[in-house]
């Protein structure tokens, strides 16, 4: 039976990843850190937390493996100063902890097209945490880029019309789409995380997109 840490739990794939844990029969502890707290659950420990000053010596960093699902917007971040502070600032403090812990796995859900290269800030930033996180000496790293995501409930309900667009075509016009490209559900990107983090072996695994389509 195994402890499993989820950062992020408030969010789209988050609520996700938090739902399949608890459900899981080969886990019998989940520790999800949040700012607010979440429903009770016979298997969940939910210590508040600012993010801004985490608790160092916890006893709750060491588990067999930690999900994180962290990120925000930049509209809701108000600045790109404010996006990196939580897209890759919060989760890098949080990995580091994790693994001075001997947590000995790390998942991340990431983007489609991550590269700390790219001229796009969203995707530069992405690829950064990626790249930064890859130094840390996990045993095993997985991280998940999914394309634009269908389902789950943001914490700010305010709408973004990009996005909506985005997913009225991934949905609609999903056959005429590379694979890579298409919606997906946050089901499906916390589900594939959840499995190849509980069953990975040692090294770095990346899963497109595309690959996460098959999870059900």
């Amino acid at each position: 039976m195994k402890t499993v840490l989820i950062f992020g739990a408030t969010g789209q794939v988050g609520q996700a990843l938090l739902e399949l844990a608890l459900q899981h029969p080969e886990i019998s502890r989940v520790v999800a850190p949040t700012r607010s707290p979440l429903p009770p659950h016979a298997k969940l420990d939910n210590p508040l937390v600012d993010f801004e000053a985490l608790p160092e010596d916890a006893a709750w960093w060491k588990a067999d493996l930690a999900l994180c699902a962290l990120g925000t917007t930049l509209r809701q971040a108000k600045s790109k100063a404010g996006f990196y502070r939580v897209d890759h600032d919060y989760i890098l403090a949080a990995a580091k902890l994790v693994r001075r812990a001997g947590t000995p796995a790390f998942g991340l859900v990431s983007s489609l097209g991550a590269d700390s290269l790219s001229r796009v800030f969203y995707l530069k930033v992405k690829g950064e945490t990626e790249q930064n996180l890859g130094t840390l000496g996990f045993v095993s790293l997985v991280i998940a880029r999914p394309s634009l995501l269908i389902g789950g409930t943001r914490a700010s309900a305010r709408p973004r019309p990009l996005e909506a667009f985005g997913l009225f075509l991934g949905k609609h016009l999903a056959s005429l789409l590379p694979r890579r490209y298409r919606a997906i559900t946050t089901h499906q990107v916390a589900k594939s995380l959840l499995e190849a983090c509980l069953s990975a072996s040692a090294g770095l695994h990346v899963i497109e997109s595309e690959q996460l389509q098959g999870a059900g």
